[in-house]
C-alpha cells in the first residue's frame, strides 16, 4: 500500500520507518526539515512544505496514495486545519492523530476513518502489564470491552466450568476454552499440545494445562483476575 503521512516528528517517524519495513511506499510530510532529512532514506519520496498551506499542499500525491496519515499532535490548530483541507480535497481515507480528548472530539466531526491515539493507548497498555502481567492477553474490541486470553490460574485448578460463575458474578462471557493435552512427540518426549474448543461440556474439569477465553468489560476482567491471584 501508498501512505502518506504529514508529520515527521517522534510519532509519524516510527510510522513511516515500520510502514517502510513491511514494504509500503511511504511519502513523508513536514515542514522542519531536520525531521525529513533524518528519514529521506526510509521513504519512497519527501518533501519539506507546510502541509496548512493551501497551496502546497496541492503539489502533494493526494489522489494516488491509499491512506493519509496526519500525524501532527502537539500543534492542535495545524493538525485541524490539515484534515480540514484534506476533506476539501475530497482524500478518501484520512488516519489523524488526537493527544487529548478535545482534539478527539473535534475530529471526529470530520467523519475519519480512524482517530489515532498512540499516547492514551502506550498509557494503557502499560497499565495492563502492569496488572496483568504476561499472564494475560488482552484484546481490545471497544473502549470499554475487551476479549481476554489467559492460561488457567492455579486456584481455579479442578473446578469445572460451571463452577467459575463468571457470567453471573463479573458478566464475562467464557466464549473458548483452550485445552491442554501431554502427548508424545515422535521422539518419544513428552510436550504440551494446545487445542482450542469452541464448544465444551460446562462439567469440564480444568487442569493446569487450559487455558480460557472470556469477553466482557476491562473493569470487570480486573475484578476478577484479583479475586484469583
Amino acid at each position: 500500500m501508498k501512505y502518506l503521512i504529514i508529520g515527521l516528528g517522534n510519532y509519524g517517524g516510527v510510522l513511516a520507518e515500520e510502514l517502510t519495513a513491511l514494504g509500503h511506499e511511504v511519502v513523508g510530510v513536514d515542514q522542519n526539515e531536520l525531521h525529513v532529512d533524518r528519514l529521506k532514506d526510509k521513504m519512497a519520496v519527501s518533501f519539506v512544505i507546510d502541509a496548512t498551506d493551501e497551496m502546497a499542499l496541492q503539489v502533494l500525491p493526494l489522489k494516488t496514495v491509499d491512506v493519509v496519515i496526519v500525524a501532527i499532535g502537539e500543534n492542535f490548530g495545524a493538525s485541524i486545519r490539515v484534515v480540514s483541507l484534506l476533506r476539501k480535497y475530497q482524500v478518501k481515507h484520512i488516519y489523524a492523530r488526537a493527544v487529548d480528548d478535545v482534539h478527539k472530539t473535534v475530529l471526529e466531526a470530520f467523519s475519519l476513518d480512524r482517530i489515532l491515539t498512540p499516547e492514551k493507548d502506550a498509557a494503557r497498555m502499560l497499565v495492563q502489564l502492569l496488572e496483568l502481567n504476561s499472564e494475560v492477553e488482552p484484546f481490545q474490541i471497544d473502549e470499554e470491552h475487551f476479549v481476554f486470553k489467559f492460561n488457567l490460574p492455579a486456584k481455579l485448578v479442578g473446578y469445572h466450568i460451571n463452577e467459575l460463575n463468571l457470567e453471573q458474578e463479573f458478566d464475562l462471557k467464557i466464549i473458548a476454552l483452550i485445552r491442554g493435552n501431554q502427548v508424545q512427540n515422535c521422539l518419544g518426549v513428552s510436550v504440551l499440545e494446545r487445542g482450542v474448543a469452541n464448544e465444551f461440556p460446562e462439567d469440564y474439569e480444568l487442569t493446569e494445562a487450559d487455558g480460557l477465553v472470556c469477553y466482557g468489560l476491562y473493569s470487570k476482567f480486573i475484578q476478577f483476575w484479583k479475586s484469583i491471584r
